[in-house]
């Protein structure tokens, strides 16, 4: 049989008010009385009930995470920070994927209202801002990263630099002699694609360079894709020397495409990507990147998100990472 309040309160020789105030934190109560307390819940391995304590508190200690492809291993490293962190926190953490479609992130974020989480950290977000703002207004706070938006109550932010991180890749490709230089980037729809799109146009014009629209090809972010549209870049304007990729996947795709040409990497071609996905290293060349702290990315938004729940009515300001040029051999 489980062990009930009743039986520690006879235990410990007090009201079974007096153990709901110690397991809740609530009211005044002595120390010895809650020392003694204590020592029968350890001693019968007596564990609160969830739900009983959230109607107490009206905190479940849940926070939910949605992410747009759990396949993406840069997702699985952003998910170890945020678990870690809410661990830290004392939450435990419901995980949903979007598949980066808008209908399955408004049906994961009706499940984790209905399951009661304190919060939501969203990663992008694909709905619009009229529609997110509703959400949140009508059930809980919500962090949402890498999208930036207006502020707005109960809508916190975290973002990295990637308008910056795509400013080092075409830095560095211009210091390795490059003049044409192509992108292969996400679809507009992507929440940080302008981001990194207008960072490499910028930084291509800031050189005066040529910049080509039909150089910069949008294609989904996955290996797959990357290694077509490098192909079709590379086939159809050969005089491009040097890729920008959106992010590591696609960079990926474009060395199997430079293989399949037989151009070699970096001589004949340089490939620069962005994320610093633990695959960057380990591929033939290891890939120039721009690194993002995925980890502190996730730690930041669950630390923003249970400030806002402690506070809700503190105004917080976006938190921004910085990032950083790794340079390996594909550049």
């Amino acid at each position: 049989m489980p062990v009930t309040m009743r039986d520690v309160a006879q235990k410990a020789d007090v009201s079974i008010k007096t153990v709901s105030r110690v397991v809740n934190d609530q009211g005044e109560v002595a120390n010895e009385t809650r020392e003694r307390v204590s020592a029968a819940i350890e001693e019968l391995g007596y564990r609160p009930s969830k739900l009983a304590r959230a109607l107490v508190t009206q905190r479940t200690d849940t926070l939910g995470l949605i992410v747009s492809d759990i396949t993406n291993p840069f997702f699985s490293e952003f998910s170890c920070g945020m678990l870690d962190a809410s661990q830290a926190q004392g939450y435990d953490v419901f995980l949903c994927n979007s598949g980066a479609r808008v209908k399955p992130e408004i049906r994961a974020l009706r499940s984790l209202a209905d399951h009661n989480v304190d919060g939501i950290i969203l990663f992008p977000s694909w709905l619009n801002e009229d529609k997110l703002r509703a959400f949140v207004e009508r059930h809980r706070p919500v962090v949402v990263v890498n999208r930036a938006f207006e502020e707005h109550p109960g809508m916190g932010q975290v973002l990295m630099d990637a308008r910056g991180g795509a400013k080092l890749a075409v830095d560095h490709l211009v210091s390795k002699g490059h003049t044409a230089i192509g992108m292969l980037a996400g679809y507009a729809t992507y929440p940080d694609v302008f981001q990194r799109v207008c960072g490499f146009r910028e930084t291509v014009v800031a050189h005066g360079l040529p910049l080509k629209d039909e150089w910069i090809i949008a294609v989904t972010p996955v290996i797959e894709q990357g290694r077509q549209a490098a192909l079709q870049l590379l086939t159809q304007h050969p005089q491009v020397t040097a890729v920008f990729a959106y992010n590591d996947l696609l960079a990926v795709g474009a060395i199997q495409a430079c293989r399949e040409l037989e151009r070699r990497v970096p001589d004949d071609c340089a490939i620069v990507g962005f994320d610093n996905v633990q695959l960057a290293a380990l591929i033939t060349p290891p890939l120039t990147t721009v690194h993002v702290d995925k980890y502190e990315l996730g730690w930041q938004a669950v630390t923003l998100l249970v400030r806002m729940l402690d506070d809700p009515e503190a105004e917080l300001p976006p938190v921004c990472l910085d990032v950083e040029l790794v340079i390996r051999e594909s550049a």
